[in-house]
């Protein structure tokens, strides 16, 4: 995972989950290499980036039900 603070990339299509109600959600996009995630609530605050294989290991855990304490 990298951290990039004060960073905007307007031309990035950020895409919420479906799920999403209340705001209170995270935003995706994908680049070449890197999923990108932000605050939906705060997007100027910062970006997390990670790699693919981060990425859809995150989310095969999420699917099973994997409950991991926070990292």
């Amino acid at each position: 995972m990298e951290i990039s603070p004060d960073v905007s990339i307007p031309e990035l299509e950020w895409q919420r989950s479906s799920r999403c109600g209340g705001g209170n959600c995270v935003e995706v996009a994908f680049v070449p290499g890197r999923v990108a995630v932000r605050d939906s609530k705060d997007p100027g605050r910062g970006i997390l980036f990670y790699s693919h294989d981060e990425w859809r290991d995150f989310i095969s855990e999420v699917k099973a039900g994997t409950d991991h304490p926070a990292r």
